[in-house]
């Protein structure tokens, strides 16, 4: 299970709905490369991980770090089995903790904000606590990321509290984690097709949209040459900045929801539209499902 590489030492693996990605040169041997985020729980999921780690860094290479962006059940999905199989540290903003060391669950998703299938579905996603209190470290307060010299992290909340984005000044390259995305995550086409695109965060799951607005100007003013971003294919170059700069100028226009828990307009408040929205879920499970035995 190959890695597909953005730079000459950072590379990343598609799974099912999310991106990992690997920090180091090829053949960087034990202890020299970076994990960032662990991709979805399921059967083999770890196991896809690791080989690809394998391939790229040599056989039994271990990392000397693994880096989250955030916490949501589709970015620690196997960290728990790589975190034990590595005998790694795992590294998150001070904010992101309560949800990882089982204090805490993330406020519930929201399926009223449109877009398609994937935000139907999320009531059905996990939202924790989850319980890594004996592998997890709050990262460095100087910015500095464990294992990845040149780089900064950089506190993006709004998707979650603790969220936070990874940059390298030196050639402007960032991983974004979910701060923005580059396919409309909220859709199974959207997300089927995996088409470059800079959207919003994924909607469903962003409860503060004013902090998601400011973190995406934030990450659009250091006007970066990569976007390696947590849902969808990286993106480079002046296309990207200006998709990236459209977002951040229009955000209230182009990316908050029409409606929705969190943005102060709920659209399911009397039964028949509730029981529209599960006969509406309930479809899009029969169309996610038949899509994943293809």
């Amino acid at each position: 299970m190959k890695t597909e590489s953005v730079a000459p030492d950072l590379g990343y693996l598609r799974l099912v709905l999310v991106n990992v990605y690997l920090y180091g040169l090829p053949d960087a041997g034990d202890r020299g490369w970076v994990l960032i985020d662990a991709g979805i729980p399921g059967p083999g999921v770890a196991d896809r991980i690791i080989q690809a780690a394998a391939e790229r860094f040599g056989p039994d290479a271990r990392p000397s770090a693994i880096v989250l962006t955030h916490g949501h059940f589709d970015h620690v999905g196997t960290l728990r089995a790589l975190a034990e199989h590595w005998d790694a540290p795992v590294y998150a903003h001070r904010l992101e903790l309560p949800y990882l060391t089982g204090r805490r669950a993330y406020l519930p998703p929201d399926p009223t904000v449109g877009g398609g299938a994937m935000s139907l579905l999320s009531p059905l996603y996990p939202r924790g606590p989850f319980r890594f209190e004996d592998r997890v470290a709050e990262l460095p307060g100087d910015g500095t990321v464990p294992g990845m010299p040149g780089w900064q992290w950089i506190h993006t909340p709004g998707h979650s509290p603790g969220h936070i984005s990874l940059f390298r000044e030196d050639d402007r390259a960032l991983i974004a984690g979910d701060a923005f995305v580059t396919t409309r995550q909220e859709s199974v086409i959207g997300v089927a097709a995996w088409q470059p695109r800079v959207h919003r965060p994924p909607a469903y799951f962003t409860p503060d949209w004013a902090a998601a607005r400011d973190s995406v100007r934030r990450l659009a003013a250091l006007e970066p040459e990569l976007a390696a971003t947590g849902h969808g294919p990286p993106m480079r170059g002046r296309e990207m900045r200006l998709q990236l700069h459209a977002l951040a100028d229009r955000f209230d226009t182009v990316a908050l929801p029409r409606h929705g828990r969190y943005v102060g307009r709920p659209l399911f408040q009397e039964p028949l539209p509730r029981l529209l929205l599960g006969v509406g879920a309930a479809v899009a499970l029969i169309v996610v499902g038949r899509l994943a035995r293809r």
